[in-house]
């Protein structure tokens, strides 16, 4: 089928005050509108498919803001509002003391058509999770496929709709939606609640859900597609690999974990003996990423592409375009670029270019993080601010509460990884798993310095007076010392760093 927009525009329009609604009516690509930005002592801005303007020199005045707030309805806690039976969303900014200072009113469109480049994935009646940057089309994707499912499979589907954005503002739904039913949440910190009541009273055969981001609701998708639901939803995130990054949605795609093998084990695979593994089957059978609105990657079996990208022998990539003049999905195979590491084989020096991960800490001992990473022989690349970070990290406290620099990590896809506490035993797990090659490429030289305590241990039990070993840092040299009290010896360390070593000595 064609695609058929329809947008309700004018309604938009209408809550707008005059001087702004006229100068947009004066664009000649109005239509094309995708959001105005108003903020107090500001020109007013309008933000359309191909660039942004200036609608006119006049501030914007608490006046304008009230002229607004005024004929929508009440911001709930996300600080989002609409206007009944139309999806626009007016998302506000408030000053310290809660008042509005600032308005996006974003258009809110339903697209007929746009699920034909995915439509026999969605009849497979396999869970599909979508990927993509903020305004490339998630929502409206996802809003047409629980449509098509509803109408046109007969399927008993319910949308767990935590914004309003996906069936509308207010108590009865917008059509785009067909007869699938929509459940509206409370607040966004209880939308993992209404996802597990929507199973459990409701008896849907599709569970639709727009940006799954937080743990628990992770965990409510494993619980529903283990019942047997299909389930069709966002996330944060562009493409699999940066789901995999992310240790609070790593569980949709069956979760990451390291994996010491045998000696035996990694010579046969010919690996590290220190590998990334999947733990257990994804919660999602097929990954969609959108790239651009009629472009898409899928991974048509999660599992399978997991698996591939820790060998580090990602398979190629399902690229389908929706064609201009047929309105056909064009298919083409791709091999994808990709910055997931590479197993080291045989200690080869080309697997050590990999880029550190750049870390921004929220609310995370930096002192501890330093000194455990001192000791594992890393060299931490720590940033000052978000924008320049390719991983935030953060205490399950902070996580909780979602403070403001939380939220934005969030809005720019950037993966979270949330440490239970700041123990030093939960900073070494973190960083394990974000360098696994240093950390490997080390298990010889760590071996050769137990070993080195083992023959001296050997030494001075057949007589010599004390051994004194080579230098090494604060971690090793405490094994060292266990080495020799295991076997009943004594054992100091002398010198300064980086020279300070340990001697194993009887009395």
């Amino acid at each position: 089928m064609q695609k058929v927009i329809t947008d309700d525009l004018e309604a938009l329009l209408d809550i707008l005050p005059p001087h702004i609604r006229q100068a947009l009516y004066g664009q000649k690509d109005f239509r094309e509108l995708l959001e105005v930005v108003l903020d107090l002592g500001r020109p007013p801005e309008a933000r359309f498919l191909d660039r942004e303007i200036t609608l006119n020199p006049t501030e914007i005045n608490e006046q304008d803001i009230e002229y607004i707030t005024s004929r929508i309805s009440v911001f709930g806690e996300d600080n989002r509002a609409g206007i009944e039976r139309t999806l626009h969303r007016i998302s506000a900014i408030r000053n310290r003391k809660g008042r509005i200072v600032g308005l996006t009113c974003r258009v809110g469109r339903a697209v007929f058509g746009t699920i034909k480049i995915i439509e026999d994935l969605v009849q497979t009646g396999q869970s599909i999770l979508l990927l993509g940057r903020p305004g490339v089309g998630k929502t409206t994707m996802l809003r047409e496929v629980a449509r098509v499912l509803a109408d046109d499979f007969g399927k008993r589907v319910i949308i767990v709709d935590t914004s309003n954005e996906i069936a509308g503002d207010g108590d009865i739904p917008h059509p785009a939606i067909g007869s699938a039913r929509r459940m509206q949440v409370p607040t966004p910190n209880m939308q993992h609640a209404v996802m597990i009541e929507a199973v459990e009273n409701h008896m849907p055969e599709v569970i639709v859900i727009d940006e799954i981001g937080t743990s628990l609701e992770a965990q409510a998708a494993r619980t529903i597609a283990e019942r047997g639901v299909q389930l069709v939803a966002t996330a944060h995130g562009n493409t699999l690999e940066n789901l995999m990054m992310n240790p609070t949605l790593a569980d949709l795609i069956g979760g990451i974990q390291s994996v010491t093998l045998g000696d035996e084990e990694a010579k046969r695979r010919g690996t590290q003996k220190s590998i990334l593994e999947r733990m257990s089957s994804p919660t999602f059978d097929i990954l969609v990423e959108i790239q651009e609105r009629d472009k898409v990657a899928i991974h048509r079996d999660v599992a399978s592409a997991v698996d591939a990208i820790l060998r580090g022998d990602p398979q190629a990539l399902e690229v389908r375009r929706l064609d201009e003049k047929s309105g056909e999905a064009v298919v083409e195979h791709i091999k994808p670029t990709t910055d997931v590491r590479k197993p080291a084989r045989n200690n080869k020096p080309e697997n050590r270019d990999i880029k550190a991960p750049r870390l921004y800490l929220y609310g995370v001992n930096r002192g501890r993080l330093e000194q455990v990473a001192s000791d594992m022989q890393l060299h931490l690349h720590i940033v000052p601010g978000i924008e320049d970070a390719s991983l935030l990290v953060t205490s399950k406290k902070y996580y909780r509460q979602k403070p403001q620099r939380i939220k934005d990590a969030e809005n720019r896809n950037l993966p979270i990884y949330v440490l239970r506490g700041n123990t030093p035993a939960q900073v070494r797990q973190l960083l394990s798993s974000l360098y696994p090659v240093e950390v490997t490429e080390r298990d010889n030289s760590f071996k050769s310095a137990l070993d080195e305590a083992k023959e001296a241990v050997e030494a001075v039990k057949n007589g010599q007076e004390s051994v004194e070993l080579s230098p090494q840092s604060a971690y090793i040299r405490r094994l060292q010392h266990l080495v020799a009290e295991r076997n009943g010896l004594f054992s100091q360390s002398t010198g300064k760093d980086p020279n300070r070593r340990v001697r194993i000595f009887r009395v």
